[in-house]
């Protein structure tokens, strides 16, 4: 059945097709509703339409080009200056709630919606995800302290964007921030230099550099400080009570590859004010309880990459015509889009299924808390790995227009390998997945029973969870080849989700290319059983 337009209709200048703009990203996104849906955020689905319209208006997309051409300045001691189209995009995303509203919202779902939103955001302006995710993931550490809580947690789920160079307390909401690496390391905290020095009671004068300090202009900062009994988890404010810089010295911004209009800087503390967040000597703990999210987070952002790559992709092939008919409806192009298309399914499935873990987890749910623990470091590896190969396989789709900044992929590309490499690289996921693997029989036999519980649904997936149950217990196996482990743990988790969930022909095309001999070296290698125009259909965008 045609599915596309009967002429080309691409700019004569740049080859580029119409521009998508207007409408709502969540309407042609069904994956995406669906997955709602499926986790629990039906009733909530009218707010993340309203999201998907923000996010879809052409000022929306004019002003996420804008921010990362016009890219913040240092203006003073520890003060960044932002063009307005920064500030609307963050204004925009606030007030649809993603930062820290979901929790002072007690409806079912409400992360699920919100981490939804932030998949639509992320797709017009991935610089404003970070305070997001950040903002929104601190909660859990503010509560290990009640009176730090008390101060801070109404600001962050207020829903109010105050951009306002003032204290604190004197904003009706504010955003939060880490600053945790320093020059000799990230993840090896035995080199940390900042100290913190007791002033009694929570209070303590911290001193020392941290060397990439992402969305600087928050109101306050997670540092990781050593104190008298070990390494501290210190809630620092940027500016003090009366207006004045904190102790706090911005001293460099990074020229980085992308996420530009994100500002990633140097920092100098020099007897800043902190408080402290959980137990002294517990820092690393203390400050897991936010990265939680955040990694959760660099999933939601792999993913709106994939979305987004996807989405223009179909929608270049649908407008750009080859042999007489449109390059979408190609076979070799068929396959490509749909594979593509596959990869960016299992990915949302996945995704918001491990944030609905999440709340399952905090709402007391044992065998969701032992589940997530090594389905979030298994998902967070394989989704933001793929990210950056998917990324370049859809600016391939669109040709050499993809190759130009006119195209919204080539920013996309300089995005998607920056998820693989904020809270945790690679690396350092496979080896907590190693960890819970070897240290807590209970999380492999979580998983087991997760991956069981869609036995029967799909031969391919039954027996990968049975090569699995084979693994685990072969502890020489399973060290030698920890990236290996994760890739597994996370193909069979997707395809799990999509076996329960997904219409009989996504989930069919994502066993029979996914499991049956491992992904395909390239994109557009499917079975030929697979639908390819069906899948494709079913992500084909409708804004614009």
């Amino acid at each position: 059945m045609a599915t596309t337009t009967a002429v080309p209709d691409l700019d004569p200048r740049t080859g580029a097709p119409p521009r998508r703009a207007g409408g709502d990203l969540l309407e042609g996104d069904r994956p995406l509703r669906d997955a709602l849906v499926r986790e629990g955020a039906g009733e909530l689905l009218a707010e993340v339409h309203a999201a998907g319209r923000t996010f879809a208006a052409g000022d929306a997309i004019d002003d996420g080009t804008i921010a990362n051409v016009a890219t913040p300045q240092i203006v003073g001691p520890a003060e960044v200056r932002f063009d307005p189209a920064f500030h609307a995009i963050m204004r925009r995303a606030v007030e649809h709630g993603i930062t820290g509203v979901p929790w002072a919202d007690e409806r079912p779902g409400a992360h699920v919606a919100r981490a939804a939103k932030f998949m639509l955001l992320a797709q017009v302006e991935a610089g404003s995800t970070c305070p997001m995710a950040m903002t929104y993931s601190c909660v859990p550490a503010l509560r290990l302290s009640d009176a730090v809580a008390a101060e801070w947690e109404p600001r962050v789920s207020s829903g109010v964007y105050d951009p306002r160079e003032l204290p604190a307390e004197a904003k009706d909401g504010a955003l939060i921030g880490m600053a945790l690496t320093e020059a000799a390391g990230g993840s090896d905290l035995a080199g940390l230099t900042t100290v913190g020095r007791p002033l009694g009671g929570d209070a303590y004068a911290v001193s020392g550099v941290k060397w990439f300090v992402s969305a600087i202009q928050s109101d306050a900062f997670f540092v990781l400080a050593k104190t008298e009994t070990g390494i501290s988890c210190l809630l620092v404010p940027r500016l003090r009570d009366d207006g004045t810089p904190n102790g706090f010295e911005i001293t460099a911004l990074k020229d980085k590859l992308g996420n530009r209009s994100n500002p990633t800087a140097e920092v100098t503390l020099t007897d800043a004010h902190g408080r402290l967040v959980g137990e002294e000597g517990r820092g690393v703990a203390a400050i897991m309880a936010m990265i939680g999210g955040t990694r959760t987070d660099c999933v939601l952002g792999s993913t709106a990459v994939m979305r987004l790559g996807t989405a223009e992709a179909i929608h270049h092939g649908d407008h750009r015509h080859a042999f007489g008919r449109a390059l979408s409806e190609q076979p070799v192009m068929t396959a490509v889009l749909a594979d593509l298309a596959l990869e960016t399914e299992a990915a949302v499935a996945a995704a918001l299924w491990l944030v609905r873990l999440a709340e399952r987890s905090r709402a007391g749910d044992e065998g969701a808390e032992l589940v997530r623990r090594i389905a979030a470091p298994a998902l967070k590896y394989w989704i933001c790995k793929r990210a950056p190969i998917h990324a370049a396989e859809a600016i391939e789709c669109q040709g050499g227009f993809g190759y130009m900044e006119d195209s919204r992929l080539a920013r996309c590309y300089r995005e998607a390998p920056l998820m693989s490499i904020w809270e945790g690289s690679g690396n350092v996921q496979t080896l907590d997945v190693l960890r819970a693997v070897q240290r807590t029989p209970a999380v492999l036999e979580a998983l087991l029973a997760e991956l069981d519980a869609a036995a029967g649904g799909d031969r391919r997936l039954d027996a990968r969870t049975a090569e699995l149950r084979a693994l685990v217990a072969d502890p020489q196996r399973l060290a030698a080849d920890p990236r290996g482990l994760a890739a597994r743990i996370a193909l069979a988790l997707q395809a799990a989700v999509l076996v329960r969930g997904a219409p009989f022909e996504v989930a069919d095309a994502f066993c029979a290319s996914r499991l049956a001999d491992g992904p395909p070296a390239v994109f557009g290698a499917l079975p030929a059983s697979v639908d390819a125009a069906a899948v494709v259909a079913r992500h084909r965008p409708q804004d614009g």
